[in-house]
């Protein structure tokens, strides 16, 4: 691979090149660029790293491009973008730890002290951008080998790397499980010994490579090397006690955590084929999160029934009440996406039950509302759920997923109930009725309420006030009048 030729057709570093030399330092781009470089992957982030003050070459550069430079003293970093490049600026360093701590002592260093400290060998591979050696790979511990053998390792010893810092523990997996590596065996047995320094690491920074590596390509690949490395037991005992199978008189029942894997799979391969239409910022990861914690109550729940076997009844209502305290416990962001998790997690068993002939427009109708404009993310979870090894009852249940779809759109494009609002409110029962809030109006209104989703009235003033004065009648009660205000 020519990477003189390659970084000459991006300006950018032909710009830092000048700009080092003017100023007389060595600069090098090092780290996850290099690594993408060689992969063929896309990539924004570029790490330049000089023999002097990254924050002189990064305000020079920032001066020929004619674009703002953000400086980080405190850190000794400076960042600007050019173009679709997010340039991040650093002097050569070397680090040091204490054991109670992530935070580096950082002094002044060479360019072969900062490849030093780099997490893994993919990672510490260095391009320079000096005059004279301008495209020359600096690769001091074979990451171009490891990224053919698809390898995952440590430049120096792998104890010292994870002491030093505990989060690259999760970081080896999350790469494993994003580019579908190994990691190497001594690395991966270092993991499973300096397991329990991950509870040095803050919460925010594990939950990060956790949401990446839910985001990978197949995640329980990284699921399962988080389990086997005794990491997941730490950072997310609830998803561990859904591991196993009990068996009483003969009847087992199917292991929870490798259900809940292949859930998560299948809704990361749901669109392989691009066939989906463009999602909302996020929605994928929320979207997987959902399949990670549908069943998460079920060991709670678990009930051995001699007759059927086993059960595990209110899983989900009891898994979306436990939503939020996983949020909070995971310092996930405690808004509108916990609460669309939420909501999955204590529909996902509705759309199942609406498979039958015999289910009525009443129940499609009350989905309908119930999961509003999330009912579309609700049906690829459904979908996802169905994990058995028999590819004809597979397809069997797909095949009555997709009847339900079509009775929700016909429904749905004739009734238009997906942000389904009574026409009668509260507050038109009270001044119908010169009723004062209390008990008597919110049951009428729920009476409304069930009248339109079973039918019986549409969901306007001229079919449900009719029945809302009916109704009111059958209580005694009577319209207000004028006369009565005087």
């Amino acid at each position: 691979m020519n990477f003189s030729e390659i970084l000459h057709t991006h300006s950018i570093f032909d710009t830092i090149a000048r700009e080092a030399d003017v100023l007389g330092v060595d600069a090098y781009v090092i780290g996850g660029f290099v690594r993408d470089l060689v992969l063929n992957r896309p990539s924004k982030d570029i790490d330049v790293v000089c023999i002097g003050s990254g924050i002189a070459l990064a305000n020079a550069v920032g001066r020929a491009l004619t674009t703002n430079v953000a400086v980080f003293e405190n850190f000794g970093t400076a960042m600007l973008r050019a173009g679709t490049w997010e340039v991040e600026f650093v002097g050569a360093r070397k680090e040091s730890y204490r054991s109670d701590s992530r935070k580096p002592i950082v002094e002044d260093g060479t360019r072969e002290d900062d490849q030093n400290r780099r997490d893994f060998t993919i990672n510490a591979m260095g391009i320079s951008l000096s005059k004279k050696t301008f495209g020359e790979l600096l690769d001091p511990f074979d990451g171009l080998k490891d990224l053919k053998r698809k390898i995952i390792r440590t430049p120096l010893g792998p104890d010292i790397t994870f002491s030093d810092d505990p989060l690259r523990m999760m970081r080896a997996i999350r790469f494993a499980s994003q580019l579908n590596f190994d990691i190497e065996p001594d690395t991966f047995d270092a993991i499973v010994r300096m397991n329990d320094r991950i509870g040095i690491v803050s919460r925010e920074r594990i939950t990060d490579e956790l949401n990446k590596i839910i985001l990978s390509p197949t995640p329980s690949y990284g699921f399962k090397l988080l389990y086997h490395a005794g990491l997941l037991e730490r950072i997310f005992p609830e998803l561990v006690a859904l591991k196993g199978v009990e068996t009483i008189e003969g009847k087992g029942h199917k292991d929870n955590f490798y259900h809940t894997l292949q859930v998560l799979d299948n809704v990361a391969h749901r669109n392989q084929k691009g066939e989906l239409p463009a999602e909302p910022e996020n929605y994928e990861l929320w979207l997987r999160w959902s399949a990670l914690l549908h069943d998460i109550a079920k060991p709670a729940t678990k009930r051995f029934d001699a007759r059927v076997g086993w059960t595990f009844h209110g899983h989900e209502d009891l898994g979306a009440r436990w939503v939020p305290g996983i949020f909070r416990t995971q310092k996930l962001p405690m808004h509108e996406n916990m609460r669309f998790v939420q909501k999955l997690v204590r529909l996902h068993l509705r759309p199942i039950a609406l498979t039958k002939e015999t289910i009525t427009d009443s129940a499609l109708r009350r989905l309908l509302v119930d999961a509003g404009n999330d009912l579309d993310g609700l049906m690829a979870l459904c979908r996802a759920d169905i994990t058995s090894k028999n590819y004809e009852k597979v397809q069997k249940h797909l095949r009555n997923f997709d009847k339900v779809e079509r009775k929700l759109h016909d429904l749905e494009t004739r009734d238009q109930l997906r942000n389904f609002q009574p026409v009668i409110t509260g507050e038109l029962i009270m001044e119908t009725f010169g009723l004062p809030p209390s008990k008597e109006v919110g049951e009428l209104k729920t009476m409304v309420r069930e009248a339109i989703l079973d039918g019986l009235v549409s969901n306007t003033m001229e079919s449900a006030y009719p029945f809302l004065l009916e109704e009111g009648h059958k209580r005694g009660l009577f319209v207000k009048t004028m006369s009565d205000e005087r």
